[in-house]
C-alpha cells in the first residue's frame, strides 16, 4: 500500500511515484441497478440543489480514494457509474436520503492527476466546484491560485511520525525518539522545518527521501517516518507481512502541525458566482461527514471498488477503510470546532496561528514571497451553526 507522501511533496518525489493508469470506458456499477432510487428532495427546500448549483457538482480530492474522503464519496447515489479511464465516479447527489436534483462527480488526486496540487487543478479546470485544499497548500497558492475554504471536514491533522517500539524501548513521544538522533524520514521539508524550529530535531536528522512505500521502515527500523494515524498503524500491523506488529506513533498536531487537513475550498474568483449554491451545499457537506462516520460501511465498499477499478497501483482494503473511519472519531481527528462547538467551522485564532507558523517557514524556503492575510483563506459565512457532532 502506498500512502500519500505528505504536505507539499517535492517534484522529484512525485515523479518517482507516478504509476501508469489503466484506461477504460465508463462502466456501470455492478450493484447500482439493484439499488432503489432515492426520493426527490422537496422543491425549493434546503436539500434541493437544482437551479442553484451546477448540474454536476464536481468534487476534487488531493489523493487516491480513501476513508479520509468519505464525506465526498458518501454523496454518490446508487445510480453511479465509474469511469476507469478518467478516474472518476458520477451519480445523483444524494444527501440525507434524498436526491438533491443534481449530479455529483468525485475525482481523485495524486498520481491520477500527475501530482498536481488541487488549487492548480481548480484553476486549470473551471468545472471543479469544491476542492480539498490543505491550509499550507492554500498558503502556497495564495498569490497565483487563491482559494477560499468554506468547510472543514477533518478538524485535526492525522499526520504522524511513527517508529519501531522495539528499536526505541520505553519511548512514547516524538520528542523522546527524536532525542536519540534517529533520522526523520519525510517526503517534504515542511515537517522537519517545523520540528527544527522548535529544537526537537537537528537539521542533520532530516531525510526527505520518503517515497511512500514501507521498504525503508522495514529494513531500517531505527528511523522515524511520516504516516497517518488513520492508516499506517493498521496497515503495518495487518497488511505488511514483513512487519506484522504494532508501530509507535504520535500526531504531529501535538507539535504545532495545526493545519486544517483537506478542508473544502472554492476558487476565490468564483465565490460570488457560487454563493447561492454554497448556501445549501456547505451545510450538506457538514452533515455528510457526520452521517458517513455514523455508518461508513456502504461508502467504504464504494471506495474499495473505485480503487480496484482505477488500477493505478494503489491498494486499499475494506479493513483499513473501517479502521480509518473509527480512528477519525476515536482519536479526535474529526470533531466539532473546539472554539465554537460547530462542526465544520473554522477558528479565526487558529487560522492566524497557522499562517504565523507556516508562512515564515514557506517564505524562508522560497516557496512564497509574501505571507497572506489569514482572513483571505477561509469563510464561515455558509456554515450552518446548528450542525454539530453528537
Amino acid at each position: 500500500m502506498i500512502r500519500r507522501s505528505g504536505p507539499l511533496v517535492a517534484t522529484a518525489v512525485a515523479a518517482a511515484l507516478v504509476l501508469s493508469a489503466c484506461g477504460g470506458a465508463a462502466q456501470d456499477a455492478s450493484d447500482a441497478a439493484a439499488a432503489p432510487a432515492a426520493p426527490a428532495a422537496p422543491a425549493g427546500g434546503p436539500l434541493d440543489l437544482s437551479g442553484v448549483c451546477p448540474e454536476t457538482v464536481v468534487l476534487q480530492q488531493d489523493w487516491q480514494p480513501e476513508a479520509e474522503h468519505g464525506a465526498m464519496y458518501s454523496l454518490v447515489g446508487s445510480d453511479y457509474t465509474v469511469d476507469a479511464g478518467a478516474k472518476s465516479v458520477t451519480g445523483s447527489l444524494v444527501a440525507q436520503g434524498v436526491d438533491t436534483g443534481v449530479k455529483v462527480e468525485v475525482r481523485p488526486g495524486g498520481p491520477n492527476v500527475g501530482f498536481q496540487p488541487v488549487p492548480a487543478l481548480m484553476y486549470l479546470d473551471d468545472s471543479i466546484t469544491l476542492g480539498a485544499v490543505n491550509t499550507d497548500a492554500a498558503i502556497v497558492a495564495s498569490a497565483d491560485q487563491p482559494t477560499v475554504a468554506v468547510a472543514s471536514q477533518m478538524t485535526v491533522s492525522p499526520q504522524i511520525l511513527m517508529w519501531d517500539p522495539a528499536s526505541h524501548p520505553g519511548m512514547t513521544t516524538i520528542r523522546q525518539v527524536a532525542a536519540s538522533g534517529s533520522p526523520v524520514v519525510t517526503a517534504g521539508d515542511v515537517i522537519p522545518a517545523l520540528l527544527e524550529s522548535q529544537g526537537i530535531i537537528k537539521k542533520a536528522q532530516s531525510d526527505t527521501s520518503y517515497e511512500g512505500t514501507p521498504a525503508r521502515f522495514v529494513s531500517d527500523p531505527a528511523i522515524m517516518q511520516q504516516g497517518f494515524a488513520t492508516a499506517e498503524p493498521y496497515v503495518y500491523q495487518n497488511e505488511i507481512a514483513e512487519w506484522s506488529r504494532p508501530v509507535g506513533s504520535e500526531p504531529l498536531a501535538n507539535y504545532g502541525y495545526s493545519i486544517y487537513p483537506e478542508p473544502l475550498a472554492v476558487r476565490a474568483d468564483k465565490l460570488e458566482q457560487l454563493r447561492p449554491c454554497l448556501e445549501k451545499l456547505v451545510p450538506i457537506m457538514q452533515q455528510a461527514q457526520i452521517d458517513y462516520l455514523a455508518e461508513p460501511g456502504p461508502t467504504n465498499r464504494l471506495i474499495v471498488q473505485l480503487v480496484d477499478a482505477y488500477q493505478t497501483g494503489w491498494t486499499y482494503s475494506e479493513g483499513v477503510a473501517n479502521f480509518s473511519a473509527q480512528a477519525q472519531v476515536s482519536e479526535g481527528f474529526v470533531k466539532n470546532d473546539p472554539a465554537s462547538g460547530v462542526f465544520g467551522q473554522f477558528d479565526p485564532a487558529r487560522m492566524q496561528q497557522i499562517v504565523s507558523t507556516f508562512g515564515p517557514i514557506l517564505q524562508s524556503q522560497g516557496t512564497i514571497t509574501a505571507v497572506p492575510d489569514p482572513a483571505s483563506l477561509y469563510t464561515n459565512e455558509f456554515i450552518d451553526p446548528d450542525i454539530k457532532m453528537g
